[in-house]
This record gives C-alpha cells, structure tokens and sequence, in this order.
C-alpha cells in the first residue's frame, strides 16, 4: 500500500489554531474532527455570528485536503520536506496541493472569529483527508456525505478550494484508462505469414478506434463556452509486448492510454462505445489488414485461426463536471476576484479532480477555485 498519511498531524495544528476562538471559549467557531479511520480524521469549521444563527443558509468551503503525494527530494532544487519562504512565495511539498489552502482556510476562520465579521449565513469549511489516494475508501469526504454528516451545506452555494492559479475554475475532464490487448500467433519472422503480429495488430485497431471515437466524442460548443483548450481525446501512452527474439513475430501486446472526457459526454457511453468498437472489429479482423506489406495478415484460415483484440479498463474512473455559471456561488467569486485582482478569467482544465463530480451528483453547487501556481 505504500505510504500512509497520518492527517491528525496537521490538523492538529489547525486545531490550535482555532482553539482560542471556539464556542467554548466565547467564540463564533464550532469545529468537529470527524475520524473514520485513526489518526486520519476531517474537520468540520463552522462559523456562525448571531446574525445567522437562526438561519440555516450555508457558504461552504471545502476540498482543501490535509495529505500530499509523496516527493523524491532529488528532483527538487530545495527541500519538499521543509516549508522555504522566499519573499512572497512559498516552496515545498504541499504548498499549492493542497496544504497551503488548509492553511488559507484555517486563517480565513480566525479573521471571521476575531473580527466577528456579520454574515447572514452560516460559513463552513470542510477540510478532508485521503484526497490523493481513492485505494484507500472509507477515509474522507466520499464517507462524509455517505455519513449524512455534511448534508447541512447544501444548503448553499459550495467552493470547492483544491485547484490553482487563483481563478474559478468551472470545468473539468473525465479520466478513464483503458488496456487493448492484441493476441496473434508467434512464428519466425523470416515466415511473417505463418504468424500473426499481435504489434502490427495492435497498432492498426488502435488507429481505427480513435478514428471512431473521435466521430463520436467531438468538440461540442459548449466546451468553448466554458473555455477548454482540448476537446475530449484518447491517447495510448504505454505499450508492452511478449518478451521474444527480434527474429519472432510477437505474439501478444498490450496498448494502455487513457480518455480525457468532456463533462458533457457520459462516462457509461463512452465504455459501450468502445466496447462495439473492439466487437466490431474483432467480428472483421480482416478490415485491418492491406496497410502493412502482402505477407502480414490477421487470419489464418488453414488453421481456423484469427487475431482477437479484448478492450478492459480500470475500475477506478473519474468523471467530469461543468458548474452552473447561474450558481449565485460562481457568480459570486467572480465578482470578488475581478474586484481584487481587476479581472476574473474563469477556465476549464482537461485534467480531472477526484471527488468533484460525486458532490455535484449529491446536489451541492459546486464551483472550483485555488491559490498558487499550477506549475
């Protein structure tokens, strides 16, 4: 399983910091550690001024998650390990994914608390564990809402504060990774027709499912309205094959990639797609043959042979969104950034976030925002 972050580490920092400023203490804060695993708890932060507290309108801040990925310390010019200060900018593992905005988020609650600022709305922040790792369930905010314990935020608009380059961001890409496996026939390659070369198999399907599921998954207007530079692709980025002698026509490979979706395509479509692409092909496997030279061929009839192709994905997936850009949350941040930095640039990524799209589907208003640099 690797490394196991043990997030009560920082929380419990987060902790302290607020501790001054709690009910108990004749504070405006009520903070919960909520524990489904030991040592990896979330924290609830809730800020209520009497204003609000009859009322049960909520702004909620969450997504700022307490682990980070691990970091080799010699691809780096300091050490991740060790929070740098140069000037106004931060460096170390964590900065920008994702504890600088645990620390953001923690500092906003003392402000609200010290200062007893007036809201007409409860203010919440939801800091999760276990974001980088979905291996591990049972964890963070997937077994919050599971739980029933944060069901009280939607009753507001929701900033999820897990991105960057300080902008709202209002879309992202599905990721789903896929393996086509091509099975021939070894033999000698100084016989190549008395062999069926799974390579030469592989890279001639792959050719022709991209061309389909480019047909089938093109841009649509809606991605320039929401400012994606990619459409939806399908890239193969690793290939593996048998282990045999540059003499022998292989007898299997492997070719893996992954699809970046557009939130306006469905994730359970695109997998029945390629599916009937593969069956399609595995029912016409001659269809790919004539581009590779008169002795490569994908059947042998004398031995009642043929090449297969077989289509698998992983189980884990992520699916993306597009946020309401009627959301009085979007709306809202909007307004504050343009009046902070002069201008508000919203945009969308053709990377995916974890978690986003389970939340949007449980009904919160969901907009995407974060400090720092994404590079």
């Amino acid at each position: 399983m690797g490394l196991v972050p043990q997030e009560n580490v920082v929380s419990d920092f987060v902790l302290q910091e607020l501790d001054p400023y709690l009910t108990k203490n004749g504070g405006l804060l009520t903070v919960e550690r909520v524990e489904f695993v030991p040592n990896r708890g979330n924290v609830i932060i809730t800020y209520t001024h009497p204003e609000a507290q009859n009322s049960d309108k909520t702004l909620a801040f969450v997504g700022s998650h307490m682990d980070v990925v691990p970091a080799n310390p010699e691809g780096w010019e300091r050490d991740p390990f060790t929070l740098s200060v140069e000037g106004d900018k931060l460096y170390g593992r964590g900065t920008t994914d994702c504890l600088g905005h645990v620390a953001l988020m923690t500092q906003l609650f003392v402000e609200l608390a010290k200062n007893k600022v007036a809201t007409k709305t409860k203010v919440v922040c939801v800091l999760i564990a276990s974001e980088e790792n979905a291996e591990i369930p049972g964890v963070g905010v997937e077994t919050l809402m599971e739980s029933g314990k944060i069901d009280f935020i939607k009753n507001g608009p929701v900033i999820w504060v897990d991105c960057s380059d300080s902008q709202p961001c209002i879309g992202t890409a599905g990721a789903v990774a896929w393996t086509l496996k091509a099975t021939g026939k070894l033999f000698h390659s100084g016989l190549p027709n008395l062999g069926i070369n799974a390579l030469e198999l592989g890279m001639d399907a792959i050719k022709k499912i991209q061309e389909r599921f480019y047909k089938d998954f093109g841009p649509v207007d809606k991605e320039k309205d929401y400012g994606f530079t990619c459409p939806s692709t399908m890239k193969p980025t690793r290939i593996e094959s048998s282990t045999n002698g540059l003499n022998q026509i292989p007898p299997w490979v492997k070719i893996s990639g992954d699809v970046r979706l557009s939130p306006f395509y469905e994730v359970q479509d695109l997998k029945e797609k390629l599916k009937s692409y593969v069956d399609d092909l595995n029912a016409n496997i001659t269809s790919l043959e004539g581009g590779r030279g008169p002795s490569s061929k994908y059947t042998l009839p004398d031995e009642h042979l043929k090449g297969k192709l077989e289509l698998t994905f992983e189980t884990s997936y992520m699916e993306g969104i597009a946020c309401s850009l009627e959301s009085i949350g979007f709306k809202s941040l909007s307004a504050a950034i343009a009046k902070i930095k002069g201008e508000a640039k919203p945009f969308s990524i053709s990377g995916s976030l974890p978690l986003v799209s389970d939340l949007q589907r449980a009904g919160l208003d969901l907009t995407l925002v974060g400090f720092g640099k994404s590079a």
